[in-house]
């Protein structure tokens, strides 16, 4: 059984000062995440960092990072398709809390940028989960 924690907003570091309407189209974001083994003696699992950035040119106006786990039986076995799924799960849940939070900011018309699913190293990923 997966079970999934909360995504949890850990830090939102927003720099109004950089964006005026004149350069609001100049606005540019970045997607990455992290992905980190976690394993005690009932469970195995990993736990996912988002981190979104925006900026213009090379002034930042938000730095957006959520993390949350994935917990896992020891019996289950994950595959790429899954391990996918998840990432999946992941980005959809940041990019609500993002949603949300961005209503009030000079961000409100900007939309987070995609995660990039083939630069995501699932080989290097899946021991994590033996």
């Amino acid at each position: 059984m997966i079970e999934q924690t909360e995504l949890v907003v850990t830090e939102w570091i927003y720099l109004p000062t950089a964006v005026t309407t004149d350069n609001e189209a100049k606005i540019t974001s970045q997607t990455g995440l992290d992905v980190m083994k976690k394993r005690n003696d009932l469970k195995k699992g990993i736990a996912v960092r988002l981190t979104s950035k925006f900026s213009i040119g090379k002034d930042p106006v938000l730095l957006y990072v959520a993390e949350h786990s994935y917990v896992i039986d020891f019996e289950d076995v994950i595959d790429k398709n899954e391990l996918v799924r998840m990432f999946k799960n992941s980005f959809t849940q940041f990019n609500e809390k993002f949603e949300i939070r961005k209503l009030g900011t000079l961000l409100q018309n900007c939309a987070l940028s995609p995660l990039d699913e083939s630069k995501i190293d699932l080989e290097a990923i899946l021991p994590l989960l033996v």
